[in-house]
């Protein structure tokens, strides 16, 4: 009977604990996605970390947001094929570490009004600092896939290790 409560506060803790960890960035705050903003400014000073999430708030139709590597974010320029997420409600998550590059890719919105974002993103919160192996596929700005347990397993651990002294 007890052994049957434990699983189901792990099952719990499991789902809820690193969802509750993982923050939620609104790009720009309150002013969103648009042109004419500082948005390295906006980003100084902020850690952003596998697991948390992005989202560009803007109108749809008025701009989109295009990722691109070091070289589209200097010269303002998607690649060839990149998807533009256009919904003006898009959130991306953050499911590797290491540099990302986003911008505007409507008109000239990038080159002259500013519109662009460049982040780094850490490992997990609580997990050591590791970066992509070299044959590790990075997953695309718009799909991603948030790990149940992540950064947040010795937590779950310790509470059913808790749990289990209390109920003993």
């Amino acid at each position: 009977m007890a052994s049957s409560k434990i699983c189901i506060i792990i099952a719990i803790a499991a789902v809820f604990v690193p969802s509750i960890l993982a923050t939620e960035f609104v790009v720009g705050d309150e002013t969103g996605w648009t042109t004419n903003f500082d948005y390295q400014a906006w980003a100084q000073g902020k850690e952003f970390h596998v697991g948390d999430k992005l989202v560009f708030r803007y109108s749809p139709g008025a701009h989109n947001v295009i990722r691109v590597d070091g070289t589209g974010f200097q010269q303002c320029k998607a690649p060839d094929g990149a998807e533009a997420l256009t919904t003006g409600e898009d959130t991306i998550p953050l499911t590797y570490p290491g540099k990302k590059w986003y911008i505007c890719g409507v008109s000239n919105h990038c080159e002259s009004k500013n519109m662009k974002l460049t982040i780094t993103v850490l490992s997990e919160l609580g997990s050591p600092a590791t970066s992509p192996s070299p044959n590790q596929t990075p997953v695309p700005a718009s799909t991603g896939n948030i790990a149940l347990l992540g950064c947040c397993g010795w937590i779950i651990v310790a509470i059913a290790g808790i749990l289990g002294m209390v109920m003993v």
